[in-house]
């Protein structure tokens, strides 16, 4: 029997990317939700409810299909550092974050629009930024301009060179998808990844 359709309800190109891995057909759908946090809601529910959120919000599109969501928050004692979006919020970012222990947690979430069966993951990242001049980050942010990505430190570029440690069950996770969960996330909907 065939797999269903996959979508991944994202129009980041570096989940696309990533999801590109493991070898399945897949289309991609823009979620164009509002991904503000609630009132009292911590970073970690924030990532589960909209990685939930974005899938949901393709469903009536695909309404055969497996939908992946996914949204990834980073903080620091109660902080959240979102998508910078300018040089100066990025600089704020990273002097705040150099020499600390930084928590990037993604949210996952498999749909089935079926049958309307949600499947959700967290997973915690917790990376050690070193303790930057401000010389490296203004370097940094000059060469990587890094203003649409959770905490302005891309790791799959040349923001490596700003982490100390990453601990952590998945490294595709700071990346923005858990690889290792979407599969066995796949796996109890009967979609072969191998």
């Amino acid at each position: 029997m065939p797999n269903p359709p996959l979508i991944l309800a994202s129009t980041s190109p570096f989940r696309r990317q990533l999801l590109a891995r493991l070898g399945l057909p897949f289309e991609t759908a823009n979620p164009a939700i509002d991904e503000a946090p609630l009132a009292d809601e911590t970073p970690e529910e924030s990532a589960m409810r909209l990685s939930r959120a974005k899938a949901l919000a393709v469903a009536p599109l695909f309404p055969e299909a497996l939908i992946i969501g996914s949204d990834q928050v980073a903080f620091l004692d109660g902080q959240v550092f979102g998508k910078p979006g300018t040089h100066a919020n990025a600089v704020r970012q990273l002097k705040s974050m150099r020499g600390r222990r930084v928590n990037f947690f993604t949210g996952l979430c498999l749909l089935d629009a079926a049958s309307g069966r949600t499947h959700l993951r967290g997973v915690a990242t917790l990376v050690t930024f070193r303790d930057l001049a401000d010389r490296e980050i203004e370097s940094y942010l000059r060469k990587e301009q890094p203003y649409n990505c959770a905490g302005s430190a891309k790791s799959e570029g040349l923001g490596i060179a700003l982490i100390a440690r990453i601990d952590g069950e998945d490294p595709n996770a700071l990346i923005g998808l858990p690889l290792i969960a979407l599969c066995d996330l796949l796996r109890m909907e009967q979609v072969s990844v191998l």
